[in-house]
């Protein structure tokens, strides 16, 4: 598989990426929400670099297994919370706006339990880890050999 290193040929914008990314960690957000916000649209826009490090972060945190292992199907999974169901109801509406407009009704419900600069975060961190999915899927990133345990362990 022919790879391009972007952060090689372009490496500015992966700086401002990477600082976006790390803003939207220290902003209002709860970092596990945000976390599985990054790992659902992972799974959806099929980036197995991101599925690998967000799901890392997200077992380091101490977030249940079985919780992670029921991302996919959180609608009929009862270990979502309100928040945490209308974080990935919005998460999963901005993934999909090339298959149609946003339903009428998806900002009333996303703000019927964040505010305003809440919704905004979560609204970039969509748009964050669509950018890094389109990267990593686009130009190849692999797998890394060593999952991010070994290697946050080895560290």
């Amino acid at each position: 598989m022919n790879r391009i290193d972007y952060t090689k040929h372009a490496p500015e914008a992966f700086r401002h990426l990477l600082e976006l990314s790390d803003r939207l960690h220290k902003g209002v957000l709860d970092p596990n929400l945000l976390e599985l916000v990054f790992l659902r649209v992972s799974q959806i826009n099929g980036c197995v670099f991101c599925l690998d490090m967000h799901a890392h972060a997200l077992r380091k945190a101490g977030v249940d297994q079985r919780k992670l292992d029921t991302l996919p199907g959180w609608r009929e999974s009862p270990l979502f919370d309100a928040r945490e169901r209308a974080a990935l109801a919005w998460a999963e509406a901005l993934n999909a706006l090339d298959a149609g407009p946003l339903e009428e009704n998806a900002l009333e419900a996303v703000r019927a339990h964040f505010d305003e600069r809440e919704v905004s975060e979560l609204t970039f961190a969509v748009g964050a880890i669509r950018a890094w999915n389109v990267l990593n899927v686009g130009l190849r990133q692999p797998l890394p050999e060593t999952p991010f345990e070994a290697a946050a362990d080895a560290a």
